[in-house]
């Protein structure tokens, strides 16, 4: 058990975090493996109910990469990729769409609500407005990226004290189709709007690492020269390059910090967020 001057000792180190961020937006996104364990979603909701409740507007944005990946091969559909982005045909969309806009974005709102908090589900569909990608010139289907955000339902909720939940698709501006997109980069491009105090993604990864395969070479803080060094030089790769541009891009258009942490372990937001130390990798200008 810990003593009780330790428990005071830690309330009092985040005391100054709760008085700098109290009624400032945090922009965070949660996906990852972090999404299939019960015990750990139920653990950050707990969290984002103490966001709450500390006067701060928290703002999530949620992925579900692998529970679409399961509903498709119940439907017998055959994943493929290009670039990283999910081939999306017309079947498929219908899918992605029964998966985070009505089985997961209410699961993480029944589950904030059912703590005491107070949530409600967006649909990325009245808020993302897409237009098709194609990258490498490749028709991909029903994958966008952002245009432009609408904002008023985001802020109606967080000025009444509700947490909104946002799922990751948009609505082409063309068609009015739902475009399927990447989760991380629409958090990206939601921050870009909203212009939050911190973007933080949550996932199943410790943070950006000198050495991938190496935990223990976590970088826990970097800037942007610091950060392109490291694209440039093959260190951040794969996957995290685009997540990395588009986090710099949000601080370019307002975004105060960026932080990338382990979902996997315990109340890591609070940990990163109000102690000196931190558990993840954050990213400044």
């Amino acid at each position: 058990m810990t003593d009780p001057q330790t428990k005071a000792a830690t309330l009092i180190e985040a005391l100054p975090y709760l008085h700098r961020f109290r009624e400032k937006t945090f922009l965070i996104k949660i996906g990852g493996s972090v999404m299939e364990d019960p015990q750990l979603v139920a653990d950050f909701m707990r969290d984002i109910l103490f966001l709450e409740v500390a006067g701060i507007n928290p703002v999530l944005v949620h992925g579900g990469g692998k529970a679409i990946s399961a509903a498709m091969a119940q439907s017998g559909l055959e994943p493929q990729w290009v670039s990283g982005f999910r081939v999306t045909c017309e079947k498929s969309i219908r899918v992605v769409e029964q998966v985070l806009t009505h089985e997961l974005n209410p699961r993480l709102v029944s589950l904030l609500n059912e703590q005491g908090g107070r949530a409600t589900g967006i649909a990325g569909t009245s808020v993302f407005q897409a237009k098709r990608m194609t990258p490498g010139g490749e028709d991909i289907g029903f994958v966008g990226e952002v245009e432009s955000c609408l904002t008023d339902d985001i802020l109606y909720a967080t000025s009444s004290n509700i947490v909104p939940v946002i799922s990751p698709l948009g609505r082409e501006l063309e068609s009015g189709h739902s475009l399927n997109i990447n989760a991380d980069l629409a958090a990206a491009a939601l921050a870009k709007a909203l212009k939050p105090a911190k973007l933080v993604y949550l996932s199943d990864v410790p943070g950006l690492l000198r050495d991938p395969k190496d935990p223990e070479t976590l970088i826990e803080s970097l800037n942007e020269n610091q950060a392109r060094s490291l694209m440039e030089d093959g260190t951040i790769g794969g996957g995290m390059i685009p997540k990395v541009t588009s986090a710099l891009d949000a601080l370019h258009a307002g975004t105060e910090k960026v932080h990338f942490i382990d979902g996997r372990t315990p109340h890591s937001l609070l940990l990163e967020i109000f102690t000196s130390s931190g558990v993840g990798t954050e990213v400044v200008l």
